[in-house]
C-alpha cells in the first residue's frame, strides 16, 4: 500500500468512527433513541407520569402533545379498547379477543332484547363468577371506536363532538376523572391487568393536555 492509500484509509476510518460516536450520543445512553422532550419513558408500565413530569418541555404545544401521549397509554389499554371496538361485539382479555359467549351491541349499544349487557354484568364485579361489572355497563357507540387507532387519530376523535359523545373538552375532563364505568378500568377484578396509574392521575393528564391547548401528537408518535 502506498503513502497516498494509507492516508485515505486513515481519513475514512476517522470519519466512520466520528459518525458512530455521533449516532451513539444522539441516541442517548445505550444507543437507544432519546425520548421526545427529554422526558424519560415510564420505568413501570403500570404507572403514569404526572403532568409535572412534563414541565421541562418549554414549547407549550409539544408539552400538550407529550401529555396526550401519556394519557393515551390508558385509552389504548385493553381495559378501555375492549369496550370501544370497531365491530358490533365487545372484546375481552389482554389480547382483545372477541367476547365469549357471542353477544352483539344491539340498537342502543346495550345488547339485544333478552340478552342485554346487564343480564350478566351487574353494578360491581362478581368475584366468584369472574364477571366484570360497573354501573351502566355498555359498549361505546360504534362511532367512538378506539380499536386499532394511533394516538393521533384517537386525539382527533376525542376533540370531535360528533365522535366523542357530544362532549366539550371540559366534559371530557370530567368524564375521564369521575365516570364510574371509566373507573372500572383501574379495578377490573379477577386476574385482569388494570389500566396504568389511577383514574385521578389520568384525569389530571387530560386536564393538563386541555390546558396546554389540546394539541394532537404527530402520526408517528408513540407513548
Amino acid at each position: 500500500m502506498n503513502l497516498r492509500s494509507k492516508a485515505l484509509g486513515a481519513v475514512l476510518g476517522a470519519g466512520a468512527a466520528g459518525l458512530s460516536l455521533s449516532l451513539l450520543f444522539s441516541a442517548g445512553c445505550g444507543g437507544r433513541a432519546a425520548h421526545p422532550g427529554g422526558v424519560p419513558p415510564p420505568a413501570n408500565p403500570r404507572t403514569l407520569r404526572p403532568p409535572e413530569a412534563f414541565a421541562g418541555i418549554g414549547d407549550k404545544k409539544e408539552r400538550s402533545r407529550a401529555l396526550f401521549l401519556e394519557a393515551s397509554r390508558v385509552m389504548l389499554h385493553p381495559r378501555c379498547v375492549n369496550c370501544h371496538p370497531v365491530g358490533d361485539s365487545p372484546l375481552q382479555g389482554e389480547n382483545s379477543q372477541v367476547h365469549d359467549p357471542p353477544v352483539t351491541r344491539g340498537p342502543e349499544d346495550q345488547g339485544v332484547p333478552g340478552l342485554e349487557c346487564t343480564s350478566c354484568h351487574q353494578e360491581r364485579n362478581a368475584q366468584l363468577a369472574r364477571v366484570p361489572g360497573a354501573p351502566k355497563w355498555h359498549l361505546a357507540p360504534k362511532v367512538m371506536f378506539w380499536e386499532g387507532r394511533t394516538p393521533r387519530s384517537l386525539c382527533e376523535q376525542l376533540k370531535d363532538p360528533a365522535r366523542n359523545g357530544g362532549k366539550s373538552l371540559a366534559e371530557l375532563i370530567e368524564h375521564s376523572a369521575h365516570d364510574e364505568l371509566v373507573g372500572w378500568g383501574w379495578k377490573p377484578g379477577a386476574d385482569r391487568v388494570p389500566a396504568p396509574g389511577t383514574q385521578a392521575e389520568f384525569g389530571a393528564l387530560v386536564a393538563a393536555w386541555v390546558k396546554d391547548g389540546a394539541e394532537c401528537p404527530r402520526e408517528e408518535s408513540q407513548p
